[in-house]
């Protein structure tokens, strides 16, 4: 039996859990995360937080723009020091320019990005229209409901 590495699909959308959890549970998860690495977490009912680890990037070196369903995440490092000012030995965080792209489900909504300890914490929310959301449909039982009479013509 083949097996399909579905990975890449569920780490780039949102709100698409019932669908991606069934057919993750179907192929296993063994595919290395690109950089940066990131978390998309749950963080309630309708709710959801994607974590990035943009350690040396500043709030004016991140990009962060949502248009038809994709979110968009663009990363460039601006040197603001001289190369004659200092000599870097040794090079452990990266500093390379990336761009990550999330697909989003219908009704997903960024809803706000904080910056904090080298993180990038991005906020979405799912919001049903009222039109699409269940409603409760009353059994009728009223006897007093005009009915038509069939006459002859």
């Amino acid at each position: 039996m083949r097996q399909f590495d579905l990975s890449p699909l569920y780490r780039s959308t949102v709100g698409f859990d019932r669908m991606f959890n069934l057919l993750d549970s179907l192929s296993g998860d063994t595919a290395q995360q690109p950089y940066p690495p990131y978390n998309i977490e749950r963080t309630g009912n309708t709710s959801y937080r994607i974590s990035m680890a943009v350690a040396g990037f500043g709030e004016n070196d991140l990009d962060i723009q949502s248009k038809e369903n994709v979110l968009t995440i663009k990363g460039d490092k601006k040197d603001e020091q001289k190369e004659g000012e200092r000599e870097v030995l040794y090079r452990g965080i990266a500093s390379r320019a990336f761009e990550r792209r999330f697909q989003l489900a219908d009704h997903v909504e960024v809803t706000g990005a904080s910056l904090e300890n080298g993180l990038l914490h991005i906020d979405l929310v799912r919001e049903l229209p009222e039109a699409m959301k269940p409603r409760k449909i009353a059994i009728g039982g009223n006897n007093n409901a005009p009915q038509i009479d069939a006459k002859a013509a």
